[in-house]
């Protein structure tokens, strides 16, 4: 049964009940095809073209076209349909239980909700507007992206897009980056009473992860953002030794950099390299994996659209800083203006308690759908 064009909770009911955990994250997951699937078949009861696109190794996007009649902006809505893992939830994560205007379930609020009320608000839209309103659903995003990766390298281009991640309703122009780091600290293996031989690799990794600190401590915090605050860095991994009793010949963990609008790849590789610099031992450093910041000035068109859309309807219109990294980043990079405007909270996301308040849902698609309107029109 396909939801009616007006129910965005109806809708959102249903993807909730399908899993679609990102097998790179849960081994053994299911993956997006599912609800792909079920997306596709929901467009064309309602009169959309829409096709699976596939993105990576069988998981495909959903995207879905709303022609125009012709002479206005074209515009897209992006949101992720793939899940982090259930493990440790509270709840049952694929009922999608409602109680006291909220659903409950892995995704709701990351971000099934969001794309539920943007492929409802596309659904109303159909011969209503000038410019074209592509609609896409990709797969991939909770791991490195390669939905939204993918549908850029089809050539697909908009004037602008919105991306429908949890913002409690909230215009969000701007989210860090991040850079993952490895490090490994090389040592000489040795009985434990033989200090002539042995070299620590783990006392040399944590002399690095000390220096790391002061960085994060002392320099980090004079590099700001006026809705993003401070740069940040944590270390999230760390593995060596083989016995209490034997030096150990290796060390190796990682870092985790988050970075803001200016700052680049290099400029965190330099950090590190510095941070190593002031160390005694030998290390071998590389670059793990990396996505860039976004950052769209507030005058922009799409914000200044989307500020007056949200007014009408008795909104704040104040913008406010993504915590997270979205795939507004990829299509900023690609020539794309795109900010972050959707339903839920971004604090219940992979979290043992995950929901979204109905109405928000419902807000969300009639913002939507409104800007939509005044945009392509």
């Amino acid at each position: 049964m396909t939801p009616p064009k007006s129910d965005a909770v109806a809708l959102l009911r249903e993807l909730v009940r399908i899993d679609s955990r990102n097998p790179s994250l849960a081994p053994g997951a299911p993956g997006e095809a599912a609800v792909a699937r079920r997306l596709v078949d929901a467009f064309q009861a309602w009169g959309i073209d829409a096709k699976l696109m596939d993105a990576i190794g069988g998981r495909p996007n959903v995207v879905a076209t709303i022609k125009g009649s012709g002479g206005g902006k074209s515009l897209m809505f992006n949101g992720h349909i793939d899940t982090v893992d259930v493990i440790g939830m509270i709840h049952s994560p694929l009922a999608a239980n409602e109680k006291d205007g909220r659903m409950y379930g892995r995704g709701t609020s990351d971000m099934k909700g969001g794309v539920a009320a943007m492929c409802v608000a596309a659904s109303r839209l159909q011969g209503k507007l000038k410019g074209d309103l592509v609609v896409a659903c990709v797969a991939d995003e909770e791991w490195r992206s390669a939905g939204t990766a993918s549908l850029l390298k089809t050539g697909i281009r908009t004037d602008a897009a919105i991306v429908t991640e949890p913002t409690r309703l909230k215009l969000m122009p701007a989210h860090k980056g991040f850079v993952w780091l490895g490090v490994t600290a090389l040592g000489t293996a040795a009985h434990g009473s033989r200090w002539d031989l042995g070299v620590d690799a783990i006392r040399n990794a944590a002399a690095v992860l000390v220096e790391l600190d002061r960085v994060d401590r002392e320099e980090l915090p004079r590099r700001t953002h006026p809705l993003l605050g401070r740069a940040s860095l944590h270390a999230g991994e760390i593995k060596g030794g083989n016995g209490i009793s034997t030096y150990p010949s290796d060390c190796t963990f990682s870092v985790e950099r988050r970075t803001l609008p200016g700052e680049t790849v290099a400029d965190v590789e330099h950090e590190l390299t510095t941070a190593v610099a002031k160390t005694v031992g030998r290390f071998e450093c590389s670059t793990l994996f990396s996505q860039p910041p976004s950052d769209v000035a507030l005058d922009a068109p799409i914000v200044v659209a989307l500020s007056k859309t949200l007014r009408e309807f008795g909104i704040s219109d104040e913008p406010a800083g993504m915590s997270a990294w979205t795939d507004a980043a990829l299509l900023n990079a690609a020539g794309i203006p795109a900010i972050c405007f959707g339903p839920g909270d971004m604090g219940l996301a992979h979290a043992a308690e995950e929901y979204i308040e109905s109405r928000e849902v419902e807000q969300a698609a009639d913002v939507l759908e409104s800007f939509a309107m005044a945009w392509c029109n």
